[in-house]
């Protein structure tokens, strides 16, 4: 399977969770996207659900050789959550990656600030929140998010994205109430290769769905 783009896979992610919320599996949604990349995904499904609309920001850790590579992810001020098997394999322990927890914090509150333009955090209690991604490779950030939402006391997370690694769905099924990937293909290889336009999503689309979303009306 693969996607033409961002916003064409939400359209086909939000139509499994359509049909969920018909079953009451998703009830009183709010959708969460994580940013950038979640985005527009994410904008789909809340119109299909007719859903609020907002974001949580979350932060890649790289290895120093490898910015891209995720090893861990951080949200707020929580500290940060690896994955210890790839640290193990890379022959890393998280108290080298102090320089990049740093630097992967001030772009988060930098993005925060940002895409929030001052509004409050959603209120998530009694909630079925969707969080939302643009795919699952190894769930390391996905499961960082979690954490956060979690806090948010909602009735229900649903962890949403139109492609996944089996493994990952797997090991975030733990973490979430519910996983929902429209496609987990194997081998899996990265989530972009199951985009045609894998373009990255800049800020300036981040502010301007955002903007729509919240707009009167």
């Amino acid at each position: 399977m693969l996607f033409s783009d961002r916003r064409a896979a939400g359209r086909e992610l939000a139509a499994q969770l359509a049909d969920r919320a018909l079953h009451s599996e998703v009830a009183s949604p709010f959708v969460l996207a994580l940013p950038r990349g979640g985005v527009p995904v994410a904008d789909e499904v809340a119109r299909v659900l007719r859903a609020p609309l907002d974001v949580l920001v979350v932060r890649k850790i790289g290895p120093p050789f490898n910015p891209e590579l995720g090893v861990g992810a951080l949200t707020g001020e929580d500290p940060p959550l690896y994955d210890e098997r790839a640290l193990a394999m890379l022959d890393l322990t998280a108290d080298r990656l102090g320089a990049q927890v740093a630097q992967a914090r001030t772009e988060l509150h930098r993005r925060e600030d940002l895409y929030r333009g001052g509004r409050p955090a959603p209120d998530l209690r009694g909630r079925t929140v969707v969080l939302v991604d643009d795919g699952l490779a190894t769930g390391v950030t996905a499961h960082a998010a979690l954490r956060a939402v979690r806090r948010g006391e909602p009735a229900r997370v649903v962890l949403a994205a139109p492609v996944c690694s089996v493994e990952a769905a797997t090991a975030l099924a733990a973490e979430a109430d519910d996983v929902v990937c429209a496609h987990q293909p194997r081998p899996f290889g990265s989530v972009g290769q199951w985009y045609a336009d894998f373009e990255q999503v800049s800020d300036d689309e981040v502010i301007d769905t955002l903007r729509a979303a919240h707009a009167p009306g």
